[in-house]
């Protein structure tokens, strides 16, 4: 099924007072459409790279009090869950959608992450288009434009990665809302994997094991 593209709606759910007020809006407006996403990109995904990948939509299953302040659906190459891998994520807040790549802090492939980006980073910062942004916390809405990262900087956020208790860095494309809302869904669906294409040879340098993608 191609991605119907986003409503405002979809954005809104996120407004709803409750936690189970507001994970009944998410499943019946959002969700669907993380749900479309996943089942595009997950098979894109694996074309690029030659490897299988898994669609993992957030379920929020462990919330008992606060209501969630954003969904996404991740993409690793493990079917039982994404949170220990490096992966791709779709996603929405109430105020943007995002595609990022990267590693939270549940990964143990933090350590040799940052040392890829350390010892490649002037051609990290080349490949990384200045209208990006870097998210140190994901779940925080706060962002660093990829257009203040030069190489020291990059260091600097790959060394929090690495040794933060909690480190963790994704980049990649915020779309505001009414931006979003005003795409078709091919052309969300345009923008999302021109994202995922530049940052494929960030998703080789987070693997130990090569997957024939250059960063250049």
């Amino acid at each position: 099924m191609p991605f119907r593209g986003f409503e405002a709606a979809d954005f809104e759910v996120f407004e709803v007072p409750g936690l189970e007020r507001r994970m009944e809006a998410l499943q019946a407006h959002l969700r669907p459409k993380l749900v479309e996403l996943g089942e595009l990109f997950a098979p894109q995904l694996a074309a690029w790279t030659g490897r299988p990948f898994y669609a993992h939509v957030a379920k929020h299953a462990r919330r008992t009090v606060n209501p969630p302040n954003d969904s996404w659906v991740a993409f690793c190459e493990d079917k039982r869950g994404y949170k220990k891998h490096p992966h791709f994520q779709i996603g929405a807040w109430a105020t943007h959608a995002f595609a990022l790549f990267g590693v939270i802090y549940e990964s143990p492939a933090r350590a040799w992450f940052a040392r890829q980006l350390v010892e490649h980073a002037e051609a990290v910062v080349r490949r990384i288009p200045g209208n990006y942004v870097f998210v140190p916390n994901h779940m925080d809405t706060a962002v660093i434009p990829a257009s203040e990262v030069d190489a020291e900087r990059l260091c600097a956020l790959a060394s929090d990665l690495q040794n933060k208790r909690h480190g963790e860095l994704l980049v990649g494309i915020q779309i505001r809302k009414e931006e979003a809302v005003a795409m078709s869904g091919a052309a969300f669906a345009e923008a999302v994997a021109a994202c995922f294409e530049t940052l494929l040879p960030l998703y080789a340098l987070a693997n130990t094991e090569e997957i024939g993608v250059e960063l250049v």
